[in-house]
């Protein structure tokens, strides 16, 4: 079973060998046409997994931030968000600064102010992405951009001239268009392999994201790095045994 993020009981083990990337989406309650609910988390479940996160002692580092050699003794998290909805920007944003709380959003760069295209073309419902002043906003809250491509393709299926411009142009858009350093990118659809994590090298990002399983340490790869998808929890027996296996692992 994939180690979602649903609650901090839950995962608290495993965010003690190391230090979590989580993964957002859109912060929104879902709408019953929606085709791919399992990137929804709604705003009061959000905020609950921010609460239980600073009662717990945790505080947000950044991408570039060093990883420990091992564990996560300073209780670290880092909070990611793709594609930059506006749902995010106005639902993740109060809670964010309620906890003094950092994120980074991932921005597809030539959808600026626009709308999730890439996933209305395979009938999911149309959403907006966050525009200039917004993004602008973000971004003297403390909170950082990065890029997310070009148009969101799976890079893998691309031509290597293809990948990068995909992955070198839209940092170029990204910095010019808000004059800012954009140093981390993330892979649409987690879609990578180790020939595409060197032509991000190469374009100059510190980091690359993926939905690779697993937390961070001194040894995860600069340009692999595993992330945790955050999602709503299953409701059903296996999945309940399986996190109490989990947290038991004796029984």
């Amino acid at each position: 079973m994939r180690p979602f993020y649903y609650s901090l009981w839950f995962h608290r083990r495993l965010f003690e060998s190391g230090v979590p990337i989580l993964a957002y989406h859109k912060v929104d309650r879902r709408p019953r046409r929606a085709r791919f609910r399992s990137i929804y988390m709604a705003p009061e479940l959000f905020d609950r997994q921010m609460r239980q996160l600073a009662a717990a002692g945790f505080t947000t580092a950044k991408l570039g931030d060093p990883f420990p050699p091992a564990g996560n003794e300073r209780r670290k998290v880092v909070l990611t968000f793709d594609d930059g909805y506006v749902s995010a920007f106005k639902n993740a944003l109060p809670v964010l600064r309620r906890h003094a709380f950092s994120g980074i959003q991932f921005l597809v760069a030539d959808h600026i102010g626009d709308v999730n295209a890439w996933d209305v073309r395979e009938g999911e419902l149309s959403v907006p992405l966050m525009g200039r002043e917004q993004v602008r906003e973000w971004l003297a809250a403390g909170h950082e951009i990065g890029s997310h491509t070009l148009s969101h393709p799976r890079l893998t299926r691309l031509t290597a001239p293809q990948q990068r411009a995909e992955i070198r142009d839209s940092k170029a858009i990204l910095e010019d268009m808000f004059d800012v350093p954009v140093k981390h990118f993330c892979y649409p659809y987690g879609d990578c392999d180790e020939a595409l994590a060197e032509i991000v090298a190469d374009a100059g990002y510190a980091t690359a994201s993926t939905l690779f399983e697993g937390v961070n340490t001194q040894l995860s790869p600069a340009h692999l790095l595993p992330r945790i998808e955050a999602r709503h929890p299953p409701r059903n027996l296996r999945w309940v045994w399986t996190c109490v296996k989990s947290c038991f692992p004796r029984l």
